[in-house]
């Protein structure tokens, strides 16, 4: 075979990756981590897997060559993918891996892992305070992490929130003399849970009763948990509560103002 023949052979042969893979790849702190790597006509070559902060060998075609159990490689039969898995990931395990196959010279393609710690955040104040019998609305969010973050539930105290599900169009049957029945009241409880460039959650309560009062956790599947405790009262409106507290504090400190006068005039007197 000419020389030229040959050495076009051996290009058409070339182990080679495939580019059209996920290569910055995002994952939240506990939340299984996959870096895909392709190899087109590998052929008798190998895959390795290079931690490149310190150069470790994680693994080497189907080997694992660390004692960090949470690196393995997964590669099904007579399959082009070589990807690595990384369980339970850390902050720490963050940066560049290499996807590597032992060409002469070598074939590198290097993967960036972000992992990020999302924390939920209840919007609004710590403390909500509402009137009974009025509506109680309240939404966490989660902006930070990858697109999936499962999802998030609801708790009081450590009780699940649980909203039961909406009731069909036209429920009810009929009523008296066959005309129709009047659709069932909305429930008291409601959630909504969307993506929309954030994972936000809205429990919402119609009707607030004093036993709503309490502590309300969401809490994400792959997310820190965040509360806010609800006040459910009667009588005033908080915000007048509040400006009794001020007035009543104002009349409290008044009158330390007054007997501390009082007391420095007696002194003067009695010297």
């Amino acid at each position: 075979m000419p020389q030229d023949e040959a050495l076009a052979s051996n290009a058409s042969t070339y182990p080679y990756f495939d580019f059209n893979v996920p290569r910055n790849v995002t994952t939240a702190v506990g939340q299984t981590a996959f870096l895909h790597c392709r190899v087109e006509q590998l052929g008798d070559k190998g895959v390795s897997w290079i931690r490149k902060r310190d150069l470790h060998i994680l693994t080497a075609g189907i080997l694992t060559y660390t004692s960090d159990a949470r690196f393995t490689v997964i590669r099904p039969d007579k399959s082009e993918n070589w990807t690595l898995q990384i369980k339970f990931p850390q902050q720490r395990d963050a940066g560049i891996y290499e996807c590597q196959v032992n060409t002469e010279p070598k074939m590198s393609l290097a993967f960036s892992l972000n992992v990020v710690e999302a924390k939920a955040r209840v919007l609004g104040p710590a403390d909500l305070y509402v009137k009974a019998g009025s509506l109680v609305q309240l939404t966490c969010v989660i902006s930070q992490g990858p697109h999936d973050l499962g999802t998030i539930f609801w708790y009081r105290g450590g009780e699940l929130v649980d909203a039961p599900a909406p009731p069909p169009p036209h429920a009810g049957g009929s009523g008296a003399a066959g005309a129709p029945a009047p659709p069932p009241a909305p429930p008291r409880v409601a959630i909504h849970t969307e993506w929309a460039g954030q994972l936000s959650s809205h429990l919402r309560i119609e009707r607030a009763r004093l036993g709503d009062s309490g502590n309300y956790t969401c809490v994400p599947t792959l997310a820190e948990p965040a509360s806010v405790f609800v006040h459910v009262i009667n009588g005033e409106h908080p915000a007048a509560m509040q400006h009794g507290n001020k007035n009543s504090a104002s009349v409290s400190i008044s009158v330390h103002i007054l007997v501390y006068s009082f007391t420095v005039f007696i002194i003067k007197r009695l010297r």
